[in-house]
Order: structure tokens, then sequence, then C-alpha cells
């Protein structure tokens, strides 16, 4: 199996949490595998309270519940070792650049801890997968390392075979690069200006309205010409991080 071609560690990393909804859910566990360019790799998973009630569907895909989170620490008195922990590193997942990005990124805003993580690569295995193979991550470890998962929902479980599937991924397909950066963009289907892709570049790095009636049309253009969208969105159900890409643009308007 290749061995992965590094210029910075790579995280790999998953989450298990409240919920799937990016602006309100938290994070109750998170595992991450850190890989660095001369091979050594670092494991590390610690659960997290949540300030919140885990629902009981939750718990039942994690099997994480709120009497084994009580006594853990909370986002907020973990966030500065955290991100101390991924400076530096590009950061990898399946399906991270849809929910466990975005997820993170709201934590560390909520924390008060600024980490650019506009700064990272991120690679995320999942759409190779689907890209290539159109399966889920029990499938692609059965389809690309012959093993079955038997600790799905498990975060230690899923980083670790998504860490084994990509390295099976550069053996299988020789169209793949051993590259953070080709692996980065490859598994990147929009230039997102937020994590939760709300807004994305064109090809003149103009920002653009991804999402609703406004979709294709210029957020300026739109800030401009609807002066209520801008309320409208930040009193929404949207995350801390689009409304922080919504405030700077509609500040540089007004330089």
């Amino acid at each position: 199996m290749a061995n992965l071609n590094l210029k910075n560690p790579l995280v790999f990393f998953d989450l298990e949490t409240t919920g799937i909804n990016v602006a309100q859910d938290r994070i109750v566990e998170i595992s991450f595998l850190k890989v660095k360019p001369n091979g050594e790799e670092i494991a590390k998973t610690r659960r997290i309270n949540p300030e919140m009630h885990i629902p009981e569907q939750a718990t039942a895909v994690h099997g994480i519940s709120d009497d084994d989170v009580k006594n853990e620490p909370t986002f907020k008195q973990i966030a500065k070792s955290l991100a101390a922990e991924i400076e530096g590193c590009d950061l990898a997942g399946f399906n991270s650049n849809r929910f466990d990005i975005p997820l993170l990124a709201e934590e560390f805003i909520r924390a008060g801890v600024d980490i650019d993580l506009n700064r990272r690569k991120f690679i995320d295995v999942q759409t190779i997968f689907h890209k290539k193979e159109q399966r889920t991550l029990i499938a692609a470890y059965k389809f690309y390392c012959d093993k079955d998962l038997t600790e799905a929902h498990s975060a230690s479980a899923d980083t670790m075979a998504t860490y084994e599937v990509l390295k099976a991924q550069l053996d299988k397909y020789q169209d793949l690069e051993n590259d953070v950066n080709f692996l980065s963009q490859y598994s990147s289907f929009t230039k997102n200006v937020d994590f939760a892709g709300r807004f994305v570049y064109d090809d003149k790095d103009n920002i653009v309205i991804n999402f609703g009636k406004y979709k294709g049309r210029l957020l300026k253009e739109v800030l401009a010409t609807d002066p209520s969208y801008y309320s409208w969105m930040m009193n929404g159900d949207f995350t801390l991080d689009t409304k922080k890409v919504l405030t700077n643009a509609r500040l540089s308007m007004q330089k």
C-alpha cells in the first residue's frame, strides 16, 4: 500500500455529533490520526461535553449518551490545545468537506479561537470514492482494503479506515497523484468561500451566491440591490462562518 507523499503533516479526523445540522449541532467525540511526512502516525481520541442533550437518534448511531460525556471537557476548554495540535497540518476525512470541516470551523468560532482553516488543504476521501465507485465508507473499506468495518460509526475506527482507504485508492488509480495539492483539488466540487458552500468563487475570484433565489448572482450586486438580504441571512439559520463571509463582503463595499 502506498505511503503518502507529504510536505506537511496530514490529519485524518472524524467527528461524532449531536446531529447533522452544522449551524446548531455540537461535537461529542473527535478522533484524529496525524500522519507526518516521515510516516510517523499519532492517533488521539477524546470525548467532549456538547453542553446540550444528545438526541436518542444520535446515540443510536454512535453509542454516546449524555452520561458518557457529562464529566468530559467542553469544546471551548480544549479548543486552543486542539488548534495547536493541527497547526500547520492539512486535513482529510470522509465527507469532511461537507460536514466535519464546516462543523469543526463552527466550534472554533463559537469558542473564540482564531484558526484559519482556509490556509489548509482538504482531502475528502468520500468525494474521491464517489467519483470513482459511488459507495459508502463501509463499502469503500471492503472494496479497497478487503476488510469489514465492524465498528462503523466509532470515530476511531472510521478515522483509521479512512486513512487506509486513501492509501489503497492511490494504489488502485494511477491517475491519482500522491500529492496533497492534487488530492485536495480532486476532492473538491466547488471553490467554496465559506465551508458550508453557500458562497463560491467564480473564475474571476468574485464571490457568487450558491443557493436560493439569487443563486449564480454576484454577492456584492445582491447586497447593493437588495439591502434586506443581509439582514435575512444574519437572522437566519446559517453557520457563523457563512455570516462572517457575508459581513466581510458587506464591509468591503463600504471602504
